[in-house]
């Protein structure tokens, strides 16, 4: 009897894995989470800093009386969800004028790359001092980081696009508006569909520096709160609050992006 090459291995292996749904995947998936938590909370080294999930899930209850977990999450959502559209609304036209003319992208193009890469929390004091404390500078903070992320993402999106569709458009004697809504949007769209999933994920990982701009209600501000009084049980539960808070808007995005980009073909692993 021939015994199974590693090629072939592989392939049963793969084999049996695609028949398991992908809900049976994300139940073990959860049930390994879990694992993990529970073994960090009964391990005396990492116990004060991951407590046990049942006593996560009864700080929900604790935070609930105090009165502040459903405004906290209001309040992030306000200044997540602002900053993330306004900096889409600037990235826009900001990454079209950059791929589109030279002068626009050799002015701009250096100061973005130059900015995106200084953390939120080293420009968050200049912005307190300009704009004040409350959720303005909240708002600030978010625009920048995902304008930079985004506007990158989609001037790369343009500038990649096949020249020979764009000297055909010309030859057949197509304006730049026609080229712009017949050419460049259509090729480009995937390209704003990814600059959206990145520019929300980076709005809510900036959320915590947005916070600490003297914030009195946030998921930001109440976990320093809490890293303040040394309550672990309710940062851990905000901490995971944030998370689920990006999965749901990771979802979305992808559901927005099935339905407008179906006709491109994608890689099936």
């Amino acid at each position: 009897m021939k015994a199974n090459t590693p090629a072939k291995s592989k392939k049963k292996g793969s084999n049996i894995s695609a028949k398991i749904p992908n809900k049976v995947w994300l139940l073990i998936s959860f049930a390994t989470a879990m694992l993990l938590l529970w073994l960090l909370s009964i391990n005396p080294k990492t116990a004060r800093s991951f407590p046990n999930i049942l006593v996560v899930a009864k700080s929900l209850q604790t935070m609930i009386e105090r009165g502040v977990f459903f405004k906290d999450i209001g309040s992030s959502l306000i200044s997540v969800l602002s900053g993330f559209g306004i900096g889409f609304i600037i990235a826009l036209p900001v990454a079209i004028l950059m791929a589109w003319y030279r002068p626009v992208r050799n002015i701009i193009e250096p100061w973005i790359q130059f900015v995106r890469n200084i953390p939120p929390l080293a420009y968050v004091p200049l912005i307190v001092i300009s704009a004040g404390v409350g959720r303005k500078p909240q708002i600030i903070v978010i625009t920048i980081a995902t304008f930079l992320t985004m506007a990158i993402t989609i001037y790369q999106g343009v500038i990649n696009i096949d020249e020979t569709l764009i000297k055909a458009a010309r030859i057949l004697g197509a304006k730049d508006k026609d080229i712009f809504l017949k050419v460049i949007a259509p090729a480009t769209l995937p390209f704003i569909i990814t600059a959206v999933r990145l520019g929300a994920s980076v709005a809510l990982t900036t959320l915590i520096a947005a916070e600490s701009t003297g914030a009195t209600a946030g998921l930001g501000m109440r976990i320093r709160a809490l890293n303040n009084s040394f309550e672990s049980a309710p940062m851990l539960l905000y901490i995971i609050i944030i998370g689920i808070i990006g999965i749901t808007i990771e979802k979305l995005i992808k559901m927005l992006e099935r339905r407008l980009t179906g006709w491109q073909e994608k890689r099936e692993i």
